[in-house]
């Protein structure tokens, strides 16, 4: 940090040599005047509120006495003796490097502490033992509660931004980290602004404070006069291309600009860039990583544009910024006066540019009376109008877009990135939530489409056993039988009935006629009708009534079903003989008297199917079956089918003459229109 050119020395305000020397070595002789009124105080021992300008060295003003009262490192001494707590990552960084470079020649142990980044560090260095601690207030309380961190030994406690602090709702921690440190202690608050609920927490935690201000009395109302400040009103459609002209006006430098919203940085970050200047974002959603990779390449020159939110207009000293964009108007007279303080620091010119629309006017009035500035009515501005060429001294002729003999930045990704074990997640840079989310669906998709098929294959098998391809028309193939199976002793075969009861029946013994049964009906066949013969029925009959000798009557399920694989052991017939008409069959019913009571049932149609050895499912399946007709007056006409495997049924027209045939839209609105219309209620009295 630079400092003016003044009469008084850091060492003729009591200064230590190692302390002034460390500065000097930097550039920095001369104290600025919130530095000389504020030093003697703090090395005095006093409580001191300090208000100044942003960039006029308040971290100095406290840094300085902080590490002169601490004094030298000491190997017996781990616990840290000063805090400092500050609002945001960016501001603790700005002060730790103030202090670095402050205690160059001391030696003090000076740690950051905030959040984003790993614990473990951060316990590591606490573990080693340190002198000051720079920090913001969730991280420390954190620490504290893991048992890491000690307060118990702080004699100098600072709060710088304490006003940036309270709007952010600090208010519950600092109380919290104010009752851990000792009630003996030394307090300072430094601010750019005063409101007062600052007065009123000096009140409460400081003892008998002076209050130093560098200024006159309307210091937080006031701009710095080496600031050009400019105000326009402007459309919506057409900030990003005034943005573009503004950044090759002569003499433009790097470029903050400042937006309102997370995605509002994003957005003109992508358009910036898009037109050929080297841009980055900073937000809070960004990791930590992020946010110092886009700060260091902003302060190296890597890139000249760094767009952001007002979490970077505190604390941020980059001498060399020459113009402040307010993309979006601020919302109060302190956020427009931090905004437009990142330029035209330690002495050096600046421009500011404040966009206004339609409907933030009343805003910005009340912004232009508090300040008493010169804005009241903001002068209607485009891209193209000449008032904004002369005014911010833009060449004629300057696009929207950046020429290809001008892009000599090196870009953010020139800057490494550092690997700080960051805590949450990192976000990609110019992207939304939304579009995080899309990316992830469309990863999680092509994740689906690159998995490799599958190698597993569906065998078909009936019965137990693998069913072949379809047999030629007109005959049909038992399946071939690679290796014989061995049928036990005593097979459990279940039927339907006991299946409902929960019993399971042995029979065991009549399997092995049962088989030999089937085996004999495929081979006595008839050629003329293509039907089992009788001495076939007699064989099954016969393996019946011995199962029913060993083990008991059989159940009229377990019959049909033995019946069923009689019929489908023999070859299919041909297509002709298929579809042939079969006399209606009858089916055995039980009532509730007892008595039995055959009932008729219309044929139905079956298709033959390999037949299982030991299956208790009947391999012949029926059609879907029909309901019922006590009177079929008309017969369905059936049609051979191509293949003999299949059987087609065209439904009868059951219509006859005597049916209306039913009313179309038309004719029911035609008809609603002939009615005649309903009698209206005569009003009486």
């Amino acid at each position: 940090m630079r400092q003016a050119t003044l009469t008084t020395t850091f060492r003729d305000l009591g200064v230590i040599p190692e302390i002034a020397d460390a500065l000097e070595t930097e550039g920095i002789t001369s104290p600025f005047p919130i530095q000389e009124m504020a030093l003697p105080l703090a090395l005095a021992g006093q409580d001191v509120i300090g208000q100044a300008r942003t960039g006029t060295g308040k971290t100095y003003a406290f840094g300085v006495a902080m590490l002169q009262l601490v004094g030298k490192p000491r190997k017996n001494r781990k616990k840290p003796r000063g805090l400092v707590l500050v609002p945001t990552r960016e501001l603790a960084l700005q002060v730790t490097e103030d202090l670095v470079l402050a205690a160059g020649k001391l030696g003090s142990r000076i740690l950051t502490v905030y959040g984003g980044r790993a614990y473990e560090p951060q316990i590591e260095a606490l573990k080693n033992g340190v002198d000051v601690i720079v920090g913001t207030p969730g991280r420390l309380l954190d620490l504290v509660k893991q048992k890491h961190l000690d307060l118990g030994q702080i004699t100098m406690l600072v709060l710088d931004e304490a006003d940036r602090m309270l709007d952010l709702g600090f208010l519950p921690d600092i109380e919290r980290i104010i009752k851990l440190v000792p009630e003996q202690r030394q307090t300072m608050l430094f601010s750019a602004t005063m409101p007062g609920e600052i007065v009123n927490l000096s009140r409460r935690y400081l003892t008998r404070p002076t209050r130093v201000r560098a200024e006159s009395s309307t210091a937080e109302a006031e701009t710095t006069t080496l600031t050009t400040q400019h105000v326009y009103r402007t459309h919506r459609m057409d900030k990003i291309e005034i943005v573009a002209r503004l950044m090759q006006s002569r003499g433009a430098g790097l470029t903050m600009v400042f937006c309102e919203t997370k995605r509002a940085c994003d957005m003109v970050a992508e358009q910036l860039k898009d037109k050929g200047f080297a841009v980055a974002a900073v937000h809070g959603d960004l990791g930590q990583g992020q946010r110092e990779q886009a700060l260091r390449a902003f302060r190296n020159g890597k890139i000249s544009v760094l767009v952001a939110t007002d979490v970077a207009a505190r604390g941020i000293d980059i001498d060399d910024v020459t113009h402040v964009v307010n993309y979006d108007c601020p919302q109060d007279e302190k956020t427009y006066v931090h905004r437009i303080g990142r330029t035209g620091r330690a002495g050096r010119t600046g421009v500011a540019v404040t966009f206004v629309e339609w409907t933030e006017l009343a805003r910005w009035k009340v912004i232009n009376n508090a300040l008493s500035l010169d804005f009241a009515d903001p002068v209607e501005t485009y891209s193209s109008s000449p008032h904004l060429y002369a005014e911010l001294d833009i060449p004629e002729g300057t696009k929207g877009v950046l020429p290809r003999a001008q892009r000599s930045r090196a870009g953010l990704e020139a800057e490494e990135i550092e690997d700080l074990g960051e805590t949450g997640r990192t976000r990609s840079r110019g992207k939304s939530r939304r579009d995080d989310a899309r990316d992830s669906a469309r990863d999680s998709a092509e994740e689906r489409r690159e998995r490799p098929a599958r190698t597993r294959e569906r065998r078909r098998t009936r019965g137990g056993r693998l069913q072949d391809a379809a047999a030629p028309s007109g005959e049909t193939e038992a399946p071939p039988v690679e290796a014989p199976v061995e049928t036990p002793a005593e097979v459990t075969v279940e039927t339907p009935a006991e299946a409902a009861s929960g019993r399971r029946g042995r029979r065991g013994a009549n399997t092995a006629a049962l088989t030999g049964a089937l085996a004999d009906a495929s081979a006595v066949r008839s050629p003329a009708d293509g039907t089992v013969d009788d001495a076939v029925d007699d064989a099954v009959d016969g393996a019946v009534d011995h199962a029913e000798a060993v083990d008991g009557p059989e159940p009229e399920a377990t019959r049909r079903t033995t019946r069923r694989r009689a019929r489908a052991a023999e070859p299919a017939p041909a297509a002709e003989e298929q579809v042939e008409e079969r006399p209606a069959r009858r089916r055995r019913t039980r009532t509730a008297d007892g008595a039995g009571q055959a009932l008729p049932v219309e044929a139905e149609p079956t298709v033959a199917a390999p037949v299982s050895e030991v299956a208790d499912e009947p391999a012949v399946r029926p059609a879907p079956k029909q309901e019922p007709k006590h009177e079929p007056e008309q017969e369905p006409e059936r049609i051979i089918p191509a293949s003999p495997f299949m059987i087609v049924f065209r439904s009868p027209d059951l219509a006859t003459d005597e049916d209306d045939p039913a009313p179309s839209a038309a004719s029911e609105r035609a008809q609603q229109r002939r009615r005649p219309p309903r009698p209206r209620p005569r009003r009486t009295g």
